[in-house]
C-alpha cells in the first residue's frame, strides 16, 4: 500500500486548514510516540446539510456516515498539521465516536463507520483500524451530527 500522503491524493481528498479550538484546549497533544487528538466535528468543506442535525430526526444513517467521514478529514488535517506528515502515523490505536441522536436511534456503529472506513483507506486495514467505541449523545456542540476523538501511535 502507498504512503498515507499518497493515498489521500489517490482518494482525491485535499485537507482543509485544521480547525481552530472553539474553547480552551489543544487540538492534539503528543506525548512520546502517542498523539492524542481532541474531539473534532465535520469539515466545513462538505455538504452544508451534513454539518448540523440529529440522527434519527433530521439526518439518515447514510448522511451521518458521510458526516463522520468529514470529521475524519478534519482529524487528518490536525494530525498532519501537528506531525508535519501523515506518513509519521504508525497506527490508529483508539477511536471514540459520538453521535448526536434521538433516544430511539440505534445505528451509532454504522454512522461511525464513515470515520473508520476513511482511516482504513488512508492508513490500511491493519494500521487504520483500532479499538473503537460508538455512542449516542443527547446533543453535541453546535448541533454537529458527529464528534470523534482518537489516539494514534506515531514515529
Amino acid at each position: 500500500m502507498s504512503s498515507p500522503e499518497k493515498r489521500l491524493q489517490e482518494l482525491g481528498i485535499s485537507l482543509p486548514t485544521p480547525p481552530r479550538p472553539v474553547a480552551k484546549y489543544k487540538p492534539a497533544v503528543q506525548i512520546g510516540n502517542v498523539l492524542y487528538v481532541s474531539g473534532h466535528g465535520p469539515a466545513k468543506t462538505g455538504d452544508p446539510k451534513l454539518l448540523a442535525g440529529k440522527l434519527g430526526a433530521k439526518l439518515s444513517v447514510e448522511e451521518g456516515k458521510e458526516s463522520a467521514k468529514l470529521v475524519g478529514i478534519n482529524i487528518l488535517a490536525t494530525v498532519k498539521n501537528t506531525l508535519g506528515s501523515l506518513d509519521r502515523v504508525k497506527r490508529l490505536i483508539k477511536t471514540l465516536g459520538m453521535v448526536n441522536a434521538t433516544p430511539d436511534f440505534l445505528e451509532h456503529p454504522q454512522v461511525i463507520n464513515g470515520f473508520s472506513e476513511l482511516m482504513a483507506q488512508v492508513f490500511g486495514d491493519d494500521a487504520g483500524v483500532g479499538a473503537r467505541s460508538a455512542v449516542g449523545m443527547g446533543s453535541l456542540p453546535g448541533d454537529i451530527p458527529v464528534e470523534v476523538e482518537c489516539i494514534f501511535e506515531v514515529q
